[in-house]
């Protein structure tokens, strides 16, 4: 159990390093883009923008940074995802306990109830067996 304890969180640790590596990245080209960004609109302006000669390091750039986000989203929502379908699996589960748990609760009261009828039956009896003796020894 131990050893598998150990690979879960060798795993875990493994998949903390490769998002923050994720993150790094992404954080880099959101860096990188907001540069060329601010260095495209420090440039001379051009008579009309449909002319306006496009960046390709800049165009690479936005990919990249696309890329990445789409990259370490698509890992958070899967993440969540799972999360939520364990989650609805736990509710179905706890219901169905709380089901369960229900009929017995009602078992044991149909049981307490017959066997509070039966004591009273055996206490009525032994009153009537007593005093029937206590007529007998009287007479």
């Amino acid at each position: 159990m131990n050893a598998t304890n150990r690979s879960e969180q060798q795993v875990e640790a493994t998949e903390a390093d490769s998002n923050l590596t994720a993150v790094s990245e992404v954080e880099e080209g959101i860096r990188e883009f907001v540069r060329n960004d601010i260095a495209y609109l420090r440039r001379p302006t051009v008579a009309s923008p449909d002319t306006a000669p496009v960046d390709p390091q800049a165009e690479a750039t936005v990919n990249n940074v696309n890329s990445l986000i789409q990259r370490v989203a698509g890992t958070s929502l899967a993440e969540i995802e799972k999360l939520i379908s364990e989650l609805e699996s736990l509710r179905d589960l706890l219901h169905a306990e709380g089901q369960r748990v229900q009929r017995e609760i009602s078992g044991y009261a149909q049981l307490s109830q017959a066997a509070m009828k039966s004591t009273r039956m055996i206490a009525d009896n032994v009153n009537q067996w007593k005093r029937a003796a206590d007529g007998l020894r009287n007479s």
